[in-house]
């Protein structure tokens, strides 16, 4: 079931993580049935390839979350073009900027893929920031 948070997700989630930390990595990507990127094992998935911001489509293989959600609409708010699309694990290695969007975690900056080093990118930072200004005037609205 990927409609929703629900407990049979946190197992296969927690299986990814631990491999992951076996292979010195703080997460993981875990991909769909075609082999394709779904997310990572905590979180939703960004790319930018030349300035274009990719976030893999919803296809029913992970939970398309309301934080992804917000930040899709606020990047492209923002002037940026923000596409749903098919992402390989090609795709994620040859990015200019990768990040991750959650509920718990909001927006976070990936600095390592596999032996790649990353710097945390001006469209992760623009994300942070526009989300925390959302979140800052919803809390004084309330």
């Amino acid at each position: 079931m990927t409609a929703a948070k629900t407990g049979s997700l946190y197992p296969n989630s927690g299986r990814m993580i631990i491999e992951a930390h076996k292979r010195g990595f703080d997460n993981a990507l875990a991909r769909d049935m075609n082999g394709n990127v779904a997310e990572t094992a905590s979180s939703n998935i960004f790319i930018v390839k030349d300035g274009v911001v990719f976030t893999p489509a919803p296809n029913g293989t992970f939970l398309a979350g309301i934080t992804r959600a917000r930040v899709i609409g606020l990047l492209r708010d923002a002037g940026y073009e923000v596409r749903e699309a098919t992402v390989t694990v090609e795709d994620v290695a040859d990015a200019d900027e990768i990040f991750t969007s959650g509920n718990y975690s909001k927006i976070v900056p990936v600095t390592k893929f596999e032996d790649r080093i990353l710097q945390e990118g001006p469209v992760a930072k623009k994300a942070l920031e526009a989300y925390m200004d959302w979140a800052n005037a919803m809390k004084k609205a309330a």
